[in-house]
C-alpha cells in the first residue's frame, strides 16, 4: 500500500453523477474551491446518466401549467408524507434548470415551432415531461456537465476515490478520509463542507435498474456522522423492469416510456387486461402512478395469474408495425437482434428496485443535521414522500445539486478557519490499512456477503413485505454489519483491490440496509411504495415522518408530524 495522500478544498462533493457535477458546478460558480470526486469515473457512473426518457418540468410549453400545479401532483403522488417545501423547491426550480442546460447544448425535443416538446407521464395532470430522444436523456444531460466541470478551473475531478468516513470536530465536518482505488492508499480530504451525492441503495436487490454502485454508501457515512435520515423505508419499485426473453443491449427500464408512449397493454398470465382491478379505467393510456402499478403486478403474480417467468406481459401486438417502427425508431433494430418482434409477441415485465425516496434528511438549504453536511439528489429524503412521481428524478437531481452547491460554497465561505485535526482523521486512516491486510484468513469475500445481502434484500424487504420477514432481514443484517464484517479475507492485491472497495462498501451499506429494514418493520401499515401483507391499509396513525440515528451501534426511529 502507498502512502497516504493529502488533499484540501472548500467544497468536497462526494459521487460524480447528474447531482454531483451540478453541485460542483455551482460551488464553483459561487467562488469555492471544489474537489468532486467519485469512486468510478466522474460523470460515467451513477443514476443520472442511466435515465431515458422524461424529466418533468413546468415550462407550459405543450399546454399551461406552472409549478404549483407540478407541486399538486407531486405531493399527491407522495401520499401525505412529502416535505412541502422541498417538493416545492424542486418544483420551482426545474424550469430554470432545463432552460440553462438548453443554453449548455441539451438538444431537448422540440416542436415544429420550436417550443421545447412535453410529454404526459403516469401520476402528471399535464403534459410536462421533457425529453432529448426515446433513450438519452439522462446520458445528454450528463454529459453537458462533464463538459461544464472539465472547463471549470475550480473544478478538480478525481475518479477512482471513494470516500469511507467523514471526519468531525466538535460536531461539524472537517473533512473526509477514503481510498485511492489504484493505490489502495488513504486519502485524507481537508474541507469545511462535503455535499453527499452518492445516490441510493438499490445495488443491495438482485434485480435493479440503476448501475450497480448505488450500495446505500452516502446513508452509512451520513448515520456514521451523526445525521439524521428520514423515510428510509420508501424504496421504489420499477413496475416495468425487464424480465425475458433474454435481451441485451437495453436496460431493464426500456418499457415504461415505450409502454406510456404507445399505450401498451398489460395482461396476465391468462391474456386479460387487470388493472381495472387496481383503480385503472379499462383501455386509454395507463397512466397509473408507480406505486399502484406495482401492486397491481405483484397481487396478479401472487394470485396465480402470472407470466411463465412469474411476471405479467406487455403486449404491442395490437399497434401497427410502421406505427411502432416511427416511434421506437433505431430501438426496434436493437429489439430485432435481441429476436424480439413486437408486433408478435408480448414481453414479460415485473417491478425491479429503482430509487430511494427517504435519505438524509435536510432543510431548504439542503443541509443536514450536522453542520457542514449536505446531501443533494436521490440520497436527500423528504420531497417524494413516500412515492416518487413520475419524472421528478432527474429534476430532483439539477435542482437539488445546483441549490447544495451554493448553499455549500456560501457556508464554506463562512467558515474560514480549519477544523482538520490528523488526530481525528488518524483512526480512520488506520482501519484502511488494517483492513488491507487483513489476507491471511480462511473468512469469506465481501463479494460473497454481498451476494447474500442481495437475496436477502430481494426476499425479505422487496416491494412487499411481513413483520416476519423484516424481523428476520434485520437481525440478519445487524449479525452481518457487527459480526460477519470483521471476519472477511480480503484479497492481497497492492491496487485496484476490488475486495478492499467492496467491504468498505458493505461497512457502511450494511448499516443503509438495516435501517431500511428496521423502519419496514416498524410502519405498520401500507403507504405508497411500502407495502405490508400484514398491514394492508393505510393508517392514520402513520401520517408522519420516520426519523433515524444512528445512537452507539444502535439505530433508533421516532415518529414526527409531516413537516411543511
Amino acid at each position: 500500500m502507498s502512502d497516504e495522500l493529502a488533499v484540501e478544498c472548500d467544497v468536497l462533493v462526494v459521487g460524480g453523477g447528474g447531482a454531483g457535477m451540478f453541485a460542483a458546478v455551482a460551488a464553483a460558480r459561487n467562488g469555492a474551491q471544489v474537489l468532486l470526486l467519485d469512486k468510478n469515473v466522474v460523470g460515467r457512473g451513477g443514476a443520472t446518466i442511466m435515465a431515458q426518457m422524461t424529466c418533468a418540468s413546468a415550462l407550459g410549453e405543450s399546454e399551461p401549467d406552472n409549478p404549483q400545479l407540478h407541486l399538486e401532483d407531486t405531493l399527491s403522488a407522495g401520499r401525505g408524507l412529502c416535505n412541502e417545501n422541498l417538493a416545492a423547491i424542486l418544483c420551482e426550480g426545474s424550469p430554470e434548470r432545463i432552460r440553462e442546460l438548453a443554453g449548455w447544448n441539451v438538444n431537448w425535443a422540440r416542436s415544429e415551432d420550436g417550443k421545447i416538446n412535453q410529454v404526459k407521464a403516469p401520476g402528471h395532470s399535464r403534459k410536462r415531461c421533457v425529453y432529448v430522444d426515446f433513450l438519452s436523456t439522462g446520458a445528454a444531460i450528463c454529459a453537458a456537465l462533464r463538459n461544464k466541470t472539465s472547463r471549470d478551473g475550480k473544478i478538480r475531478r478525481l475518479s477512482n476515490v471513494t470516500v469511507t468516513d467523514l471526519v468531525l470536530r466538535d460536531g461539524e465536518i472537517a473533512g473526509a478520509v477514503g481510498i485511492d482505488v489504484p493505490t489502495s492508499a488513504p486519502v485524507k480530504i481537508k474541507c469545511p463542507a462535503v455535499i453527499l451525492c452518492t445516490g441510493g441503495m438499490t445495488k443491495m436487490f438482485q434485480r435493479t435498474t440503476a448501475s450497480n454502485n448505488l450500495c446505500g454508501e452516502g446513508i452509512g457515512l451520513a448515520l456514521r456522522a451523526g445525521a439524521r435520515i428520514i423515510d428510509i423505508e420508501f424504496l421504489q419499485f420499477y413496475p416495468n423492469g425487464h424480465l425475458a426473453p433474454r435481451m441485451v443491449g437495453l436496460d431493464p427500464t426500456t418499457w415504461e416510456p415505450t409502454r406510456v408512449k404507445l399505450g401498451g397493454r398489460l395482461l396476465n398470465g391468462k391474456g386479460e387486461e387487470f388493472l381495472h382491478r387496481y383503480g385503472e379505467a379499462e383501455g386509454g393510456s395507463y397512466d397509473t402512478a408507480r406505486d399502484i402499478l406495482t401492486t397491481a403486478i405483484y397481487k396478479e403474480v401472487e394470485a396465480g395469474r402470472g407470466s411463465p417467468h412469474g411476471g405479467v406481459f406487455l403486449s404491442f401486438q395490437h399497434i401497427d408495425e410502421q406505427k411502432l417502427k416511427d416511434a421506437l425508431g433505431p430501438v426496434i433494430e436493437i429489439f430485432e437482434r435481441n429476436n424480439i418482434n413486437l408486433t408478435r409477441q408480448a414481453v414479460e415485465i415485473f417491478p425491479i428496485a429503482h430509487y430511494q425516496m427517504g435519505g438524509v434528511e435536510v432543510d431548504s438549504d439542503l443541509c443536514s443535521t450536522v453542520p457542514g453536511l449536505y446531501a443533494a439528489g436521490e440520497i436527500a429524503g423528504g420531497a417524494n414522500g413516500a412515492n416518487r412521481l413520475s419524472g421528478n428524478a432527474l429534476p430532483e437531481a439539477m435542482v437539488f445539486g445546483e441549490r447544495a452547491g451554493a448553499k455549500a460554497a456560501q457556508y464554506s465561505a463562512r467558515n474560514t478557519t480549519s477544523r482538520w485535526d490528523d488526530k481525528l482523521a488518524q483512526p480512520h486512516v488506520d482501519l484502511i490499512r488494517q483492513t488491507a491486510e487483513r489476507n491471511s484468513g480462511d473468512g469469506p469475500s465481501p463479494g460473497r456477503l454481498m451476494a447474500e445481502v442481495k437475496a436477502l434484500m430481494w426476499g425479505k424487504v422487496g416491494a412487499f413485505r411481513n413483520g416476519a420477514d423484516l424481523e428476520t432481514a434485520r437481525t440478519r443484517l445487524r449479525t452481518m454489519r457487527q459480526g460477519d464484517l470483521d471476519a472477511l479475507t480480503i484479497a492481497p492485491e497492492p491496487g485496484f483491490n476490488t475486495s478492499l472497495v467492496e467491504w468498505f462498501e458493505l461497512r457502511n451499506g450494511l448499516l443503509a440496509a438495516e435501517a431500511l429494514a428496521s423502519a419496514a418493520l416498524t410502519r405498520e401499515e401500507s403507504r405508497g411504495a411500502h407495502q405490508r401483507d400484514d398491514f394492508p391499509a393505510a393508517d392514520d396513525r402513520f401520517l408522519a415522518n420516520q426519523r433515524m440515528q444512528l445512537e452507539g451501534n444502535d439505530l433508533v426511529s421516532e415518529f414526527r408530524k409531516v413537516r411543511a
